[in-house]
This record gives structure tokens, C-alpha cells and sequence, in this order.
């Protein structure tokens, strides 16, 4: 967004769509955010209310109740409309409401389970779209989607899909990045006691070799092996020796699971961990190369490239802060 949006002191108007059984996660990392930084510039530049398909008192999954405002079609639209995911979710509850915003041009994000709903509907199939990690390989086993990844946030055709979860503060704070000053944006991530603010493309912090769905324990065992082995990589010779597989099992195994193998798949979580650590640290590149196991600072570039589009240098060499990656 433009530098006229940090001139422009008008309000931004967040609008929360809760039905019962909403994760409370989710809701405080709305709500705390935007509060937050209201009490941070001095006034109500993010004012935010709470809207339900079904009004009054709403009950979250635990012991959480929040008053809802009826959502009314065709009335008092938000700048930015953010469905919480829950355990109750219903997509009728909040279609027409989304397919206004995107008449309108306004933004919208739909968190884990809504982001599920919307993404098992059809009109969800275009473009890019992401929800959280548990329902990822569940979708993928019910359905066919080619566009579904597993970043922490993505946007096509006007909707934003997220992981959400405990990563919602950072979703937010992206949203409200163009409206302020990048000094404020630390800031606000300093008095969210957050560690960092990750990109909306950054990967969902989950190792690999905890997905239960892989069930054999040995591949499992594998995976993990890789991941504590970045910075020396193993051969596949000793990789298959310490988990007590012949290497053509392993490769099997892979290429059925992963379509891909070992080998490269091994080097997709070195570049991985590379990228990281290019982006969220300001560790030399060469430190990075020599920590996920690449010989020399060109092959980390070489493969950085090959994966990403981008060199290392330019990853590290950006200037603004765009925590919200928009693709169209």
C-alpha cells in the first residue's frame, strides 16, 4: 500500500465474524492486536466490533462469551471483515457477507477452520489458498486441491486465507502495516512480546516428521534425521543405515508419499531452513550456508534461486516492510 495511507488518518474498520464454538485464540489475537495499537499511536485508528450470523451472547469453545451485533446483509460494511475458525463453523452463516466484500473491494480473511470451509467450496478452487496444517492433509485426501499450500497466509481473488491460530497477531499486524510507520510496527510486535513477525508466506512452523499420517515409524525416523542433520548432511547410505531400510525402500516410500526423492527432498528442508534464517536473522549468508549445509555462499545461492525465484541477496536486501504477501 502506498505512503498516502500513512497521511490518511481516517479510520480502518475491522469487523470479527464469530459463531458458537469460535476459537478464543483466534478472537484475542484479533482484538489484543488492534487494541493494542490504538493505545500505542493515541487513538482509534483500528476500531473493531463483533458481528454473528446469530447475535446476542455467543459462547467460544471454552468458557469465552462475546456480545455479537447482527450481521445484517447490505449494511455497515467493514474495511476488513476476519472470520474466526471454531469448532461450529458454518459457511452459509457467512458466504453473502463475504461475497459483498469482495463487490465492494474490502478485504477478507477467514482463519483455520473458516479458511477449510471456504477453501472445500468450490469458488475457493482459484488461485492460492492455505488453512491450518491439521486440516491440510485432510483436504488432500478428501479432494483435489492443486493450490492449496502450507504457508501461514494467502490472498487470491480478494480473500485471505490463514492459518490462524496462535499466528493471527502477525496476520493482523500485516493488515495494519500500511497504516503505520515501520518504527510503529516493531513497536507493536516489542509489546506483543513476539519474537519476530513472520511473513505471510513464511511456512507454518510444523517439522515434517511430526505428521502422524506418515505412520511408518522408520520414514518418520528419517525425516527427523534429516532435520537435526542440516548443517552436515547425511549420505543416503548413512541415512538408511541408521533407520534400518534399504535405500531403494526409502526412495519407494518417498516418491509415493512426497512424489519426490530423498535426496531432494532432503534439500528442500535445508533451503527451507535457509530461507528462514535469510529472512529473520541477520546471521552472514555465508554462516547460513555453512549452518544447512551448503559449501560455499553460490551453491546457497543456486539453490535459493532454484526454489524461490530469488537469490539470497535480494531476499536479505528488501527495504519496506510487507508482512502481507497479495497475490492476485
Amino acid at each position: 500500500m502506498s505512503r498516502e495511507v500513512l497521511k490518511n488518518d481516517q479510520p480502518c474498520y475491522f469487523e470479527v465474524f464469530v459463531q458458537r464454538g469460535f476459537n478464543e485464540v483466534e478472537l484475542t489475537g484479533v482484538t489484543a492486536t488492534l487494541k493494542t495499537a490504538n493505545m500505542m499511536i493515541g487513538h482509534q485508528r483500528f476500531p473493531c466490533r463483533i458481528v454473528s450470523d446469530m447475535p446476542g451472547l455467543v459462547k467460544g469453545r471454552g468458557e469465552i462469551m462475546v456480545r455479537a451485533e447482527p450481521s445484517i446483509e447490505e449494511h455497515v460494511y467493514a474495511d476488513i471483515m476476519v472470520i474466526l475458525g471454531g469448532e461450529k463453523v458454518v459457511h452459509d452463516g457467512w458466504s453473502r457477507r463475504l461475497r459483498a466484500m469482495r463487490r465492494l473491494n474490502r478485504s477478507a480473511v477467514l482463519l483455520s477452520d473458516a479458511a477449510t470451509a471456504y477453501i472445500r467450496n468450490k469458488s475457493s478452487k482459484q488461485g492460492n489458498v492455505t488453512t491450518h496444517w491439521r486440516d491440510i492433509a485432510l483436504l488432500k485426501e478428501q479432494g483435489y486441491y492443486p493450490n492449496l499450500t502450507t504457508r501461514l497466509a494467502e490472498k487470491s481473488d480478494g480473500v485471505t486465507t490463514a492459518a490462524g491460530g496462535a499466528g493471527t497477531a502477525e496476520l493482523i499486524i500485516g493488515l495494519i502495516a500500511p497504516y503505520l510507520e515501520p518504527i510503529e510496527v516493531a513497536e507493536l510486535g516489542n509489546r506483543l512480546l513476539l519474537p519476530a513477525i513472520r511473513h505471510s508466506d513464511a511456512e507454518q512452523p510444523r517439522d515434517i516428521s511430526d505428521n502422524a499420517g506418515l505412520f511408518d515409524a522408520r520414514i518418520t525416523k528419517a525425516i527427523k534425521l534429516m532435520e537435526t542433520n542440516m548443517d552436515e548432511p547425511l549420505s543416503m547410505t548413512e541415512l538408511t543405515g541408521q533407520v534400518g531400510l534399504s535405500t531403494r525402500h526409502v526412495e519407494r516410500v518417498f516418491r509415493e508419499v512426497f512424489d519426490e526423492t530423498p535426496a531432494r527432498f532432503y534439500k528442500r528442508l535445508r533451503v527451507r531452513r535457509a530461507r528462514a534464517m535469510i529472512e529473520d536473522t541477520l546471521i552472514p549468508l555465508i554462516d547460513v550456508a555453512i549452518a544447512t549445509g551448503f559449501c560455499s555462499h553460490n551453491a546457497l545461492s543456486r539453490a535459493v534461486r532454484d526454489e524461490y525465484g530469488s537469490t539470497p541477496s535480494k531476499m536479505r536486501a528488501r527495504k519496506s516492510i510487507q508482512l502481507i504477501n497479495h497475490r492476485h
